[in-house]
């Protein structure tokens, strides 16, 4: 296995941060910097992504859930609070189903558990096979996929940091990503047995994992507290950073 880059910042509780689609780790960058006096902040590329080596094997969460737990051997860490955010929550509940006795504790931003539908897992094979027959992730930006990952207000900045974020993406990465993510199955029955400190999170405006989906992830933790965060959309760590992270600094405390 080769170990995917990562940063580890900071001191305390060990926490690791899982990146959203497409984007990579620094998407993190205020996290890291904001918790560092609380957490050791650990921030996976997930493969292909960032500097993180290319995809390899049938593509599955599981794979990548395996990788965290490898960084995680490479800094002699039994235990840590699991987070992340969309893809990330995926891989965070993938983790769950291989690596629960490693889990400290919990943070599902703007995700779901529940699997795909037919036509969401369609668009994601278009989306796959559309960026490999190009070799490009031009499709991306055509179709605005961050204008889905934005609330209605967001900073004009912003926007362009994570278009930038997106078009600095492997078509590679996003195809494997995609298929992967299609594939996931239901965690519902996961989260039920996670008797650990848990937070979930959504942003108010959030189109793709929206508050029912949150909700539904609270109510079947056995320890969680459901936050909303206002005005924002799917990247809510992005968009209010500040009320992200205290959201995280309480599970910190929690756990």
């Amino acid at each position: 296995m080769t170990l995917p880059a990562f940063t580890a910042h900071g001191t305390g509780t060990p926490l690791v941060l899982l990146h959203a689609f497409p984007l990579a780790a620094r998407m993190w960058q205020a996290q890291t910097e904001s918790l560092a006096d609380v957490a050791l902040v650990i921030t996976p590329d997930q493969r292909g992504f960032g500097g993180s080596a290319p995809a390899e094997g049938a593509p599955s969460l599981e794979l990548v859930a395996d990788d965290v737990a490898a960084v995680l051997d490479e800094l002699g860490i039994e235990q840590a609070v699991i987070g992340g955010l969309s893809m990330g929550g995926y891989v965070a509940m993938a983790f769950a189903r291989r690596h629960a006795e490693r889990i400290a504790g919990l943070l599902l931003a703007d995700t779901k558990a529940v699997v795909d539908g037919d036509a969401a897992r369609a668009n994601r094979e278009r989306i796959a096979g559309a960026v490999l027959a190009r070799n490009s992730v031009r499709i991306l930006a055509e179709e605005k996929i961050e204008d889905g990952l934005l609330g209605p207000a967001v900073d004009p900045e912003l926007a362009d940091r994570v278009r930038a974020m997106i078009a600095e993406a492997s078509p590679q990465a996003v195809a494997w990503a995609q298929r992967a993510m299609a594939a996931r199955p239901d965690s519902l029955a996961t989260l039920a047995t996670l008797a650990v400190p848990a937070a979930v999170v959504v942003g108010e405006h959030d189109a793709l994992t929206p508050l029912a989906e949150a909700r539904l992830m609270a109510e079947t933790l056995p320890d969680a507290e459901l936050t909303v965060i206002p005005g924002v959309g799917h990247l809510s760590s992005l968009e209010a950073p500040e009320s992200f992270t205290a959201v995280v600094r309480g599970l910190l405390r929690r756990c």
